[in-house]
């Protein structure tokens, strides 16, 4: 009798040993695998130091880009918020142009030089016709296509696929009656 109670309780002790297993394993539980991309889906730079004005008074530097493999979009749009020293008195209080969509392609690249290009003229004709000029503070963000192109900040934000990329570029306006 006594050994089957002495093997009843090494039973039990070797099963409750087994439940408890080795270590703490309240950490192990708790500690998750850090996801490999932080933030939004996109990280813009610029490629090249700021070009000089064009015809259209403004140049914006070519736009590099990379994506989060796993969260690739296919198209998205340039969203461009400004503020200057002088548009502060002349222009509307929604200081933005929003571009059409644009296709981009693959986890890394830059943004096509046509596409800048007509940002460029949007942004020149929308600054030209409430007379800035000099020193432009721009930022650069894209955007998910679906974005209304009079859309306002806050939505601005919530589509937004990457940071807002800050650059100062120069206006000489081009328009005589400035």
């Amino acid at each position: 009798m006594k050994k089957s109670i002495t093997l009843s309780m090494g039973l039990a002790i070797g099963a409750l040993a087994l439940l408890v297993g080795c270590g703490h394993q309240g950490d192990k539980a708790k500690t998750s695998a850090e996801p490999k991309w932080k933030g939004l889906p996109y990280r813009l730079a610029l490629d090249t130091p700021p070009a000089k004005p064009n015809p259209v008074g403004i140049a914006i530097p070519p736009i590099k880009y990379t994506a989060n493999p796993d969260d690739l979009a296919t198209r998205m749009v340039l969203a461009v918020r400004f503020d200057s020293a002088e548009s502060s008195k002349n222009a509307p209080s929604g200081n933005r142009v929003i571009m059409a969509p644009e296709d981009i392609h693959g986890d890394s690249g830059t943004l096509s030089a046509d596409y800048l290009d007509t940002a460029n003229t949007e942004l020149g004709a929308f600054l030209g016709s409430y007379c800035v000029k000099g020193k432009v503070k721009i930022s650069v963000a894209l955007v998910k296509s679906s974005v209304d192109p009079h859309a306002d900040d806050a939505t601005l934000d919530a589509k937004r696929l990457s940071d807002w990329l800050p650059i100062e570029v120069v206006f000489k306006n081009p328009h005589p009656h400035c």
